[in-house]
């Protein structure tokens, strides 16, 4: 049951109420307890036709037909079978009923006759726009640390239909570091990626984006012991201007690291063992 159903109903039996009076002069108690003879009847009978699945798809003006009748019924049983002896209400029971039976009637037209409310604005689709880096996959030496940068890939999130773009170009990748030196530890710092034009120079960022930088250290991968091999993954801004066509010749990923020699030490420490049981 809708709510607009509901209060068709609640307004079909006040307006039953209200009308009873000025149909039915005598034998009524009164404008409060007319409507609330309405108010049972109208409710009544729609929630049992509702109940018992008649009339399911019915409209709305067939439910406050039904409404109708149904705070008729009892107004009506009430004159039979209970009438009261007054002689009529007095003058301000009068107004009421004129008042609120105008206020009731003017409800209903504005309901029917009313802007239609608007369906809800239906959210957007965001659709990720991908663009393919070739090579996908690139070697990276620098001196003792090599490694390789795979599954490069950059994209977009935009809004589906109107291409508005929701999230800038990110660039992301996987990036693996090995330290080949056979007795030299390595302390990885920080790293940046460069992105340069056909003209050899940088495409800088659109104002307020971040500076594409590594941080190896939030990675926990910053130590690398001969011959130990960190992967970490690869998640930063891509400049728009990149993206036009023949604009972006190659990038250029930049690292700081510190060796130190590698040291391995031998520790004895004394221990006795105590006779099996």
């Amino acid at each position: 049951m809708s709510f607009t159903m509901f209060v068709t109903w609640v307004l079909v039996g006040v307006l039953a109420g209200v009308l009873a009076g000025l149909a039915m002069k005598r034998g009524g108690y009164g404008l409060k307890k007319d409507i609330i003879l309405g108010l049972v009847g109208a409710i009544g009978l729609s929630w049992i036709f509702r109940a018992v699945g008649l009339f399911p798809q019915a409209g709305i003006v067939a439910m406050a037909f039904v409404a109708a009748v149904g705070a008729v019924i009892p107004i009506a049983a009430q004159r039979k079978f209970w009438p009261t002896e007054s002689a009529g209400e007095e003058k301000a029971d009068k107004w009421w009923r004129w008042g609120l039976g105008a206020a009731v009637v003017a409800v209903v037209v504005w309901m029917t006759l009313g802007p239609v409310p608007q369906p809800a604005a239906t959210a957007a689709v965001i659709e990720e726009r991908t663009y393919a880096v070739t090579p996908a996959s690139v070697k990276v030496q620098a001196g003792i640390v090599t490694g390789e940068v795979t599954a490069m890939k950059v994209a977009e999130r935009i809004e589906k239909g109107s291409d508005r773009i929701v999230t800038p170009a990110k660039l992301t990748a996987t990036l693996t570091l090995k330290n080949t030196s056979a007795n030299q530890t390595v302390r990885l710092l920080d790293g940046k990626l460069l992105y340069i034009d056909a003209q050899g120079q940088p495409i800088k960022l659109e104002d307020g984006r971040t500076e594409p930088t590594l941080k190896f250290a939030s990675y926990g991968s910053e130590r690398l012991d001969p011959g130990q091999e960190a992967t970490q993954t690869v998640d930063v801004e891509f400049p728009v201007e990149a993206l036009k066509a023949k604009r972006l010749k190659e990038i250029r990923l930049a690292f700081a690291y510190i060796p130190s020699p590698y040291r391995a030490e031998t520790v004895n420490f004394a221990v006795s063992l105590g006779a099996g049981k």
